[in-house]
């Protein structure tokens, strides 16, 4: 009985020691928290003032955003102006056309109204041109305001992950 004994406490001292070269199994709990890991990587981070440092960093990007609508805002108001101006201009110059026409030959009204039409054709053109350009630069104005705390945010944020 002695040896039974012996040849048992031999065969668990073998089975604990194989075990033991094994990495033990995953536990049920283990398999139904994967964040675990990221719980404690999150614990080992340095978020002395984090709240403060969030509050700031929401409160920035709030101002970021309202400085980009008015500068989109500002834009917006130059290409109306603008666009109002040119309206105008051309409104004047048809009227003082018309009114110079009246008792004049027929022929050199039509080829008054020709070149007339021609140079506001052009003139159309070129406008478009400049209200497009006020509208882009307007746009990319207000998209690096944007782009420049977007930049702030990811540099804050590699600062609070580097280890210490």
């Amino acid at each position: 009985m002695a040896t039974a004994k012996k040849a048992a406490a031999k065969k668990t001292t073998a089975s604990s020691s194989t075990a033991g070269a094994h990495k033990a199994a995953p536990t049920a709990a283990d398999m139904l928290n994967p964040l675990k890991g990221m719980a404690d990587r999150l614990q080992n981070l340095n978020l002395t003032g984090g709240a403060g440092k969030l509050l700031e960093s929401g409160r920035k990007d709030l101002a970021a955003l309202m400085q980009a609508n008015e500068k989109s805002y500002q834009g917006l108001q130059t290409v109306v102006q603008r666009q109002t101006e040119m309206i105008k201009h051309a409104i004047t110059e048809w009227q003082t056309a018309a009114k110079e026409m009246p008792g004049k030959d027929p022929k050199e009204n039509l080829a008054r109204l020709d070149e007339l039409g021609r140079q506001s054709f052009q003139r159309a053109i070129d406008d478009i041109k400049e209200l497009a350009n006020l509208a882009a630069k307007s746009q990319a104005d207000a998209f690096d305001v944007v782009r420049q705390r977007i930049q702030s945010n990811v540099d804050e944020v590699t600062k609070l992950l580097q280890r210490k």
